[in-house]
Formats: C-alpha cells, structure tokens, sequence
C-alpha cells in the first residue's frame, strides 16, 4: 500500500513538472538567456500565440525598438522589425505584427513589476498580436489595461543591459526565443 502511494505521489510530481516545464521559455538575448515563466492560466490565448510564432521561429531576430530607460524594453514586431527578413525596416520597427488575427484582451489583476512581460497594443485593447514589452521596473499605470503574460524568472541582468532608444542606434535583437 506505501509503495502505491509513493508510486502515486512521484507520478504526479512529473505531472506537475512537465506541465510547469511546458510554461518556460529562453529568451536568448547577446548577453545571456532570460528564463521566462507564461501564466497559460491567466492569459491562454497570448500564451499560445507567444509559443506558436517562437516554435515558428519568427521572433529570431527580431529587434528591440522601443527601449526606454525606468520603463521598458518592447520587441516583437515579426514584420517589419525582423532583421533577418527581407521586410525589415528600422523605421517601421513598431508599426507590423504577424499575419494571424489580433487578439481579444486578456486583462488580469497581476501587476506590471520588474519582470513582467505583457503584450503590446494599439488603442484598442483587442490590438495585441506578436508584440511584448518587458518591464524594467513597477508600472502601475499599466495595471488591467495591458495582458499581462509572463514573468522573467532569471536572467533580468540581460534584459537591463539592451540598449536604450526608440529604436536604438544598432538596436540589440533576440537571437532566439524557444
């Protein structure tokens, strides 16, 4: 009987880790990998959208072109922002997303800490589509007006060290996000 219950109690802490495991993501940036926890059971559907462009590779080489000092670095832009694709235009940096629909917001309660990914947008809060901004520090007057989605768990030393500007001479990219 203990040996069933221990068989049980290890059966569910591999569930537990894998379904843990399937919520982490590398965000590798040029001066080290940014481990990145989603929060699937807050915002699903800017989770899946997150997971599908990066299993598509679309985020690889994708420029940093909003970066404000105290505030923010935004990415993601998988049109126009793609330094790898014959699309790619500094300038335009920021205007583009991906060709899959824009997504219905997601708002939540969890706030904008140092850490916190949430998903870009126009002035419609069903606009967020393939872009994300990660805060450099509280921003609390983005509170359940943004989709908040994830969270850096390690590596927030790299995230503070992408250059600065909108955009940045030379901007910093993500060289991989799986």
């Amino acid at each position: 009987m203990l040996k069933l219950i221990f068989s049980f109690i290890g059966l569910l802490l591999i569930l537990t880790n894998t379904n843990a495991e399937e919520n982490i993501m590398i965000l590798k940036l040029k001066d080290g990998d940014v481990k990145i926890e989603l929060f699937n059971d807050v915002a699903p559907n800017h989770v899946k959208r997150i997971k599908e462009l990066a299993e598509e590779g679309k985020y690889d080489g994708v420029v940093f072109h909003r970066v404000i000092d105290g505030f923010m670095a935004q990415t993601g832009d998988v049109k126009f922002g793609n330094s790898s694709n014959d699309d790619y235009n500094i300038r335009s940096a920021g205007t583009g997303g991906s060709d899959l629909p824009d997504l219905k917001e997601e708002f939540s309660d969890l706030p904008h800490q140092r850490g916190t990914l949430s998903m870009a947008r126009s002035q419609d809060p069903n606009s967020a589509n393939s872009q994300f901004f990660i805060c450099f520090k509280e921003a609390a007057f983005l509170d359940r007006k943004y989709t908040v989605f994830g969270k850096v768990i390690e590596g927030m030393e790299f995230v503070d060290s992408i250059k600065r500007g909108e955009p940045a001479s030379d901007p910093d990219k993500i060289i991989s996000f799986k």
